[in-house]
């Protein structure tokens, strides 16, 4: 028997007919394949901005000051957090992306703690930003830092509740 050249993309080998027997993937599977990949960037910028933000906990103990406390857990929660989230990424493990959730979101109410500390907020709101800059430049680049943090972390959150219900098994109805 001859075989057909294949028209219009139809596999060779077949008439069409056998489209009902071909196999389809369920649409949470290509979600959890998009969601991991959107959340593989959120962490990239993640660890982007805790990069800055180690730089900026480290130049005050260089120049001989006190280190803060609250800053440095803060940036350890972080990185422990990116951690957690990667291998529940990559292994697709729900319980270490929801410990993820958690660890994040206390490492970013620590360094909102940072920054309301130093009471920066209020003084930028009764003097204006110009005559803060020439004071306190590396605060306010903190203050810019965990905001952008915090949004970050909002994408994300979001982006790793929907992979962790896109990844937990379908509710059977009975």
């Amino acid at each position: 028997m001859q075989q057909r050249r294949s028209a219009a993309g139809r596999p060779s080998g077949t008439d069409g007919s056998d489209f009902s027997y071909r196999m389809v993937v369920d649409s949470r599977y290509t979600k959890v394949a998009k969601g991991k990949s959107r959340l593989s960037s959120l962490l990239l910028i993640q660890g982007l901005v805790l990069f800055v933000g180690a730089i900026l906990m480290l130049l005050p103990m260089i120049k001989g000051e006190d280190s803060d406390v609250l800053r440095l857990s803060s940036v350890i929660l972080n990185f422990l957090s990116l951690l957690v989230c990667e291998l529940g990424r990559r292994r697709s493990r729900s319980t270490l992306l929801n410990i993820y959730l958690i660890v994040s979101f206390v490492a970013v109410g620590l360094s909102v703690a940072c920054v309301m500390k130093t009471n920066l907020p209020f003084e930028v709101i009764q003097s204006g930003v110009a005559n803060c800059w020439e004071k306190q430049s590396l605060q306010l680049i903190e203050a810019l830092r965990v905001f952008i943090d915090l949004l970050v972390k909002i994408f994300a959150a979001t982006t790793t509740r929907s992979l962790i219900y896109n990844m937990s098994p379908p509710k059977r109805s009975s």
